[in-house]
C-alpha cells in the first residue's frame, strides 16, 4: 500500500505537491489510557500543521463526496491559496481538539479502514479529482 501511495504522489506532482507527514502515535496497549493516547497524538498533529492551512479531517461523521464533488472541493481549496492538510486519525479517531481545528470533515464512507489503506484511497481520490480538473482521461464515469 505504501507503494500505491507513492505512485499517486508521483502522479500528482504534475498538478500539486502531496507531502506525507507522519506524527508519532499515542502510546497504546494493555493498561494504557486510550483517551490520553488520542489527546497526545492530537497535540502532535496540531503542532505539525502548516500555519494558516485549510484543514480537512477524515472522519466518519464528515461529508461524503462523489469524485466530481471532490474535484469541485479541490478547485475551491486551491483557489484559497493556502496549504491544504488532510488529517487521518488514529485507531480511536481524532482528538476533540483536532476536530475543532478542522475547517471541514470528509468521510470516505461508513467502513472502518486501516490507516495505510486510508492513505492510499486519499491519494488516489485527490489524484482523480486533479485529473478531472485537468480533463485528463484517468477518470471515466
Amino acid at each position: 500500500m505504501a507503494h500505491g501511495f507513492c505512485e499517486y504522489q508521483k502522479r500528482l506532482s504534475h498538478w500539486l505537491p502531496l507531502e506525507l507527514v507522519e506524527v508519532e502515535p499515542g502510546v497504546r496497549g494493555k493498561g494504557r489510557d486510550t483517551a490520553r493516547a488520542t489527546f497526545d497524538e492530537g497535540a502532535r498533529v496540531l503542532a505539525a500543521l502548516p500555519k494558516n492551512a485549510h484543514v480537512v479531517a477524515l472522519d466518519g461523521r464528515g461529508k461524503m463526496h462523489s469524485s466530481e464533488q471532490l474535484a469541485q472541493r479541490l478547485q475551491h481549496w486551491r483557489s484559497q491559496g493556502r496549504d491544504l492538510a488532510f488529517l487521518v486519525g488514529g485507531p480511536e479517531g481524532h482528538a476533540a481538539e483536532v476536530l475543532q481545528r478542522a475547517d471541514e470533515a470528509w468521510s470516505l464512507g461508513p467502513l472502518t479502514l486501516p490507516h495505510m489503506l486510508v492513505r492510499l484511497v486519499l491519494a488516489e481520490q485527490v489524484y482523480r479529482a486533479a485529473a478531472l480538473l485537468a480533463n485528463h482521461p484517468y477518470h471515466r464515469a
